[in-house]
């Protein structure tokens, strides 16, 4: 079974252009820790076209959480911006690209407005 996390950037792979990120671009990095190893995963973003990779080099952020928050966060059970907040996240380098990515995660499923759920999810 693949996990909420695995399918969210198995989707914006697949989906390889994203019109709420057209006037972004830049790197950002992942990194999920739990215990001794970390999963990464890399985005990278040019005005919209998307690249994602599990590499482990530099980027323009960086954002630390554990695995079972990103996977609520991509989710949607989670809310990433409340997250950091909190202090159950971390981010270093350009936290404007924090800002502009959180628009493509998932909100709430019992959420009402325009953000949309990503594609992969079953209803």
């Amino acid at each position: 079974m693949v996990d909420a996390t695995t399918r969210f950037f198995e989707d914006l792979d697949r989906r390889g252009y994203e019109p709420l990120l057209a006037k972004t671009s830049g790197t950002v990095r992942f990194d999920l820790h739990e215990g001794a190893q970390t999963r990464h995963w890399l985005l990278a973003i040019d005005h919209g076209r998307l690249d994602v990779t599990q590499e482990d080099r530099e980027a323009d952020t960086v954002i630390g959480a554990s695995p079972v928050l990103f996977d609520d966060i991509a989710d949607g059970r989670e809310h990433g911006l409340a997250a950091l907040l909190r202090g159950d996240m971390t981010v270093t380098g350009d936290a404007r690209l924090v800002v502009q990515v959180e628009r493509i995660f998932p909100g709430s499923p019992d959420a009402r407005g325009p953000r949309r759920r990503f594609a992969g999810e079953v209803h």
